[in-house]
């Protein structure tokens, strides 16, 4: 728990003007109240050095498609660019959701549970000819920001199990992709 992100530094003043404020006893000597102070400090400190943000480790250049994109034009955008699912965002690039092999599987007419290759080819099914993005994508998307720690994003594709998240800014624009390989090459250091 951060208790102030952008708080200035504290002083032993405004330690003493915070017992003081209490207006109730407390069983600490300023000075043991200082040095409480100065080893949290001294742990956040070690805490913020651990985390690897996910600006050091997403992909910056990103795929993506439009909401009125036909399924099949996504399907052929997937299979060019070897990947497996991307963002769909609006005309000022915010995301709306997430297109991926799943949700175009499902398109077919198949569920999303069952088989994949069940799914492609479903039998008797005329498929979703004309389809566009918007009637089978993933949406909201489940996204994150640049400085979020890593560990948190791989706490989130493993327990939703996702392979991607797509990063986005304050305003929910589109800044990189964050991908389950992403992290196994910042962890392995390539």
């Amino acid at each position: 728990m951060e208790i102030c992100k952008n708080c200035p530094s504290l002083s032993e003043e405004d330690l003493r003007a915070a017992r003081k404020e209490l207006k109730t006893y407390v069983d600490v000597t300023e000075e043991d109240l200082m040095k409480i102070y100065v080893l949290a400090v001294r742990h956040a400190r070690e805490r913020h050095s651990l985390l690897i943000p996910v600006s050091g480790l997403m992909t910056g250049t990103v795929f993506t498609v439009s909401p009125d994109t036909e399924v099949r034009k996504a399907a052929e955008l997937l299979s060019m660019n070897r990947i497996s699912g991307m963002p769909v965002v609006d005309d000022k690039n915010r995301v709306l959701g997430v297109i991926s092999e799943a949700d175009i599987a499902s398109s077919r007419g198949g569920k999303k549970r069952g088989s994949f290759l069940g799914r492609l080819f479903p039998r008797g099914g005329a498929g979703a000819a004309g389809a566009q993005v918007k009637d089978v994508m993933s949406s909201p998307a489940v996204t994150t920001q640049p400085d979020a720690d890593v560990k948190e994003v791989a706490a989130i594709l493993d327990m939703r199990r996702f392979k991607r998240l797509p990063v986005v800014d304050d305003e929910g624009k589109l800044v990189g992709i964050i991908s389950r390989g992403d992290l196994v090459r910042g962890l392995s250091g390539k």
